[in-house]
């Protein structure tokens, strides 16, 4: 009689029941609006994060990024633009399943909003024309006209300053255009969208006080749906682990965004 080997049945158990794992979780993708497609929110007018190109095409960090989750989760990537200033609202009545769209995680969003894990971080920062005072600190700004983007974070860290004339925006390009010209003393967003208007725009315009501690943005999912969140977690792990994300990243910032 021969004798049974216990450490090798295990063995084989193991990895039969791995397989029916991992064909489980393939077979059952994420509950989403429509069966087999990510709908995906974005401004489309936010480079480098999410824009079109010269060709019309939507590009962009973020829009890369999304891509690469739809394809992690076997579904169909569907792009809704609309404005910064309606994009979490919209999310919150169905018009899409996720937003990703350099969304700051803060405790004040995810009272009615679930998030991600991080997926990038970045900070504040001032920015001012070519020719304009550099500024270093918000207290520099009392006073000063501040273009930002409506609901922003950055607008909630303006007016949390006090005694700055904040002046709000739809998008980034609204302001950004007032400020070239002159009817802003200054703007204030994120330093990697500064860095990449230097570098691809001929915007008259520079970086000037970096604001405070790295910031972490993340994908914003509805509550009523942790299917979905754990799903776009797990896809999120995926496209570090296989280098994806560091490729997307050193396209776009010629660095990793995804650590602080």
């Amino acid at each position: 009689m021969k004798k049974f080997n216990s450490n090798a049945a295990l063995t084989l158990l193991g990895a039969a029941l791995l397989t029916v794992s991992l064909n489980a979780q393939a077979a059952s993708a994420p509950t989403t609006l429509t069966k087999g497609t990510l709908i995906i929110g974005q401004e489309g007018t936010y480079a480098p994060f999410t824009f079109k190109d010269a060709q019309g095409n939507l590009t962009g960090f973020d829009v890369d990024i999304a891509r690469a989750i739809a394809a992690k989760l076997n579904l169909k990537p569907q792009f809704v633009l609309t404005e910064w200033s309606g994009i979490l609202a919209g999310l919150l009545a169905d018009k899409f399943d996720v937003v990703v769209n350099q969304v700051g995680i803060t405790a004040e969003r995810q009272k009615t909003i679930a998030f991600s894990a991080p997926y990038a971080y970045s900070s504040p920062q001032i920015i001012v024309k070519k020719t304009g005072s550099a500024f270093t600190t918000l207290a520099d700004l009392k006073g000063k006209r501040v273009g930002v983007g409506l609901g922003s974070n950055f607008e909630a860290q303006l007016r949390a300053a006090g005694g700055i004339n904040v002046v709000t925006y739809p998008g980034a390009p609204e302001y950004l255009a007032d400020l070239a010209v002159g009817r802003l003393d200054a703007a204030y967003n994120d330093r990697l969208l500064v860095g990449y208007l230097i570098k691809s725009q001929n915007l008259p315009i520079k970086g000037a006080g970096v604001i405070g501690q790295p910031e972490s943005v993340g994908i914003a999912i509805k509550k009523s749906n942790p299917g979905l969140k754990a799903a776009v977690d797990r896809a999120l792990l995926q496209i570090k682990a296989d280098g994806t994300y560091a490729k997307i990243s050193r396209q776009w910032f010629g660095q990793d965004v995804s650590k602080p």
